[in-house]
């Protein structure tokens, strides 16, 4: 295929509320306060950040994921404040099937308004265009019922579950995995039972 994203500069897109840009130093503070917080963190592999070290590491991993080429992982920045909220981004890349894993997180102070919703889906359509991807996936703890609401909102469908597929925070966890494909359009009927609050 032509005309692919070749990761040499980081791609900067805009939705109508905000920025999605790359991970800068200035923003160590923000994705500290995003990762200390219990709520963003519960069904991440890794407990509440304690320190700006932490936060570097995990910027550190950003920009190693993009210089490997594997993924690639957008600041959400709110376009008033200037105010890194959230993050979103591509993981686990595979060029020879054409599919990447989508991962997104957001500060509780922005749940419920419809903040991802907007931003997965500039960042989906990058995806199947100009990364030419044929599949978008996502793995979620069955749990996780506002992850798992946004995910049927932005038209993915559940393959299945994998059982006690990773060991975390001293516990094997089940993770459904979700799938959207290039040639599907629309989006999911969703159970008005299902809480909204990442979206």
């Amino acid at each position: 295929m032509s005309n692919r994203f070749d990761f040499d500069d980081f791609p900067q897109l805009r939705t109508e509320r905000f920025n999605l840009r790359s991970a800068e130093v200035k923003d160590s503070h923000d994705i500290l306060e995003l990762y200390s917080n219990e709520a963003v963190v519960e069904f991440m592999p890794f407990t509440p950040f304690e320190s700006v070290d932490d936060a570097n590491g995990e910027m550190s991993w950003y920009a190693k994921i993009f210089r490997e080429k594997s993924g690639l992982r957008w600041m959400i920045e709110d376009g008033e404040s200037g105010k890194v909220i959230g993050t979103c981004g591509f993981l686990n890349l595979e060029e020879v099937h054409n599919r990447a894993e989508i991962g997104y997180d957001l500060h509780p102070d922005y749940w419920g308004r419809g903040v991802m919703t907007e931003v997965a889906r500039v960042i989906m359509q990058f995806g199947f265009t100009s990364m030419q991807l044929n599949k978008i996936e996502a793995r979620v703890e069955p749990k996780n019922e506002a992850s798992i609401h946004l995910l049927r909102k932005l038209g993915f469908q559940q393959e299945g579950v994998l059982r006690e597929h990773e060991f975390e925070k001293g516990r094997y966890v089940d993770l459904a995995v979700f799938s959207k494909l290039r040639s599907e359009k629309g989006h999911a009927q969703v159970s008005a039972r299902i809480p909204e609050e990442i979206e």
